[in-house]
């Protein structure tokens, strides 16, 4: 497989800078082996049936980007420069980061970057075109400080057409969103509002909460012709002993494992030992699902629609096949569905209805 297989023309006015209000009335294609329906994210209350189980990750979205000032002391006077700083993730000492520095030349090792009267940060090291950074604040109190000053870290697409504003803060976060350390959202989740969640629980859907911890790799671009050279960004996650047991209950009961988002999906399937059967798991998973790959645990997916040459148009690739998805996309095109992180949604169901 090339990465051309998964090249598509994709219209800039269908790439969505703001969500579908309310957060359930998105649109969704429901795509089976022979059928594709349009729908709304509500229709899940026809669409879905008692006993099945949606995988919901609880991650949070910190408002990880940071906008400050460098100030030096030059022959021509005191000089200051503006800095972005983007959090990627924390380390093991209390306070520090690796982060993404915009300009990153601007700022030497030891220099101090302040976001507001309360929050800094010293840059300790660069590494790789990242860097390492020194909170002055740690605990709750960065965290305060963080929700003050900080923004949301909207991806790529987004931010070139518009900054993050106040409402991002609300729109690009989960209803359920709990255990604090993503830096992008599981976007598919956004759908979600607590009136659709007590509907679908009434009529007997059931929900399992695991987390995986959503890291800016995610939106970095496939550089290898051949897709089997790619590696993937290495992402941290836990499936509770709870979690399996609930995952490992509904597939002994011949319910349906429907994970909410590619995150949780590629979760699931990295704590999966083997097929039918999922096992509590804590720690790193970079797999890389593409055509050709066997699912042990997942029975369909809701996700939203992906950038071209992506490896999450190869992971619903590897779901649907290659072609099918190739039809969903055509027809989702033709009917001007949104696309990317606040886009519409698409329900992928292999063995159909």
């Amino acid at each position: 497989m090339t990465l051309s297989d998964f090249d598509f023309d994709l219209p800039e006015d269908l790439i969505a800078t703001r969500p579908a209000k309310p957060r359930s009335s998105a649109r969704l294609l429901v795509a089976t082996p022979d059928a594709i329906r349009d729908a709304v994210v509500t229709d899940l209350r026809d669409i879905l049936r008692a006993g099945d189980r949606l995988v919901l990750n609880d991650t949070k979205v910190l408002p990880a980007r940071l906008t400050g000032k460098r100030g030096r002391d030059t022959a021509q006077g005191w000089q200051e420069a503006k800095i972005e700083v983007t959090l990627l993730e924390p380390q093991a000492q209390a306070g520090v980061w690796r982060a993404l520095i915009k300009p990153l030349k601007k700022v030497r090792e030891g220099e101090v970057i302040r976001f507001s009267d309360d929050l800094s940060a010293t840059l300790t090291a660069k590494e790789d075109g990242a860097a390492y950074v020194s909170f002055n604040l740690t605990g709750e109190d960065f965290d305060r400080a963080l929700a003050e000053a900080g923004s949301m870290p909207l991806p790529p697409y987004i931010e070139a057409k518009r900054k993050a504003d106040a409402q991002d803060k609300e729109d690009y976060q989960t209803v359920w969103a709990k255990r604090k350390g993503a830096v992008a959202a599981p976007t598919a989740s956004l759908h979600f509002d607590e009136a659709l969640l007590a509907d679908l629980a009434e009529m007997g859907v059931e929900f399992t909460h695991v987390t995986l911890h959503v890291g800016a790799g995610t939106f970095l671009p496939v550089k290898v012709e051949n897709v089997d050279e790619h590696k993937m960004h290495a992402e941290w996650g836990e499936v509770t002993e709870g979690a399996a047991e609930e995952i490992n209950a509904t597939r002994a009961k011949g319910g349906r494992v429907i994970p909410v988002g590619t995150t949780a999906l590629r979760l699931i399937e990295s704590a999966a030992p083997e097929t039918g059967r999922i096992a509590p798991f804590l720690g790193e998973t970079d797999i890389f699902i593409k055509p050709g790959y066997e699912f042990r645990i997942t029975d369909g997916l809701m996700t939203n629609f992906h950038l071209p040459k992506s490896t999450l148009l190869m992971l619903v690739s590897a779901l649907m096949g290659r072609e099918r998805m190739r039809e969903v996309y055509d027809h989702a095109l033709a009917e001007r569905y949104r696309f990317f992180s606040y886009g519409d949604a698409s329900l992928l169901l292999p063995k159909g209805l």
